[in-house]
């Protein structure tokens, strides 16, 4: 009776590591196939600009692709070292700073207002919502620049 009793706690402990494991290996950092595939749905929630604000932003985009403001023509595009730099939540690092042009004014109507100390930007064919203060990015949209 006592060493069935310890083959029962030997066959509970053993499950109970292996089942941990096995646990943890959906929750880990891997790179398997469906990682991100809930990444646009997270995006759209965590993000300022929704959707329609998004489709605005093309469609002002689109009407104004032949005479684009500084920080949105082709010219203006950033090199690759710095557009890695500019992402959302994060601080716009000093070159990047001297860059921000204000947002059109005919785009800044087709937006949400800003929250408080937040402006409306472009830069390098993006347009940003950022802290005033901080340079903080709340939210940024890529534009394709032809």
């Amino acid at each position: 009776m006592n060493s069935s009793k310890w083959i029962c706690i030997a066959v509970f402990g053993t499950f109970l590591g292996t089942a941990s494991f096995a646990i943890a290996q959906d929750h880990g950092n891997g790179h398997g196939k469906g990682h991100e595939k809930h990444e646009d749905q997270d995006d759209e929630h965590n993000s300022y600009y929704k959707h329609h604000d998004r489709d605005a932003i093309r469609g002002w985009y689109s009407e104004n692709e032949t005479h684009l403001p500084p920080g949105l023509a082709k010219r203006d595009q950033l090199p690759p070292g710095l557009e890695k730099q500019l992402v959302r939540r994060g601080t716009l690092p000093h070159g990047l700073q001297k860059r921000i042009q204000p947002c059109p004014e005919e785009l800044e109507r087709r937006l949400p207002p800003p929250p408080p100390d937040c402006r409306h930007v472009v830069i390098g064919g993006h347009v940003a919502l950022i802290n005033v203060h901080t340079f903080f990015v709340v939210d940024l949209f890529h534009l394709e620049v032809q």
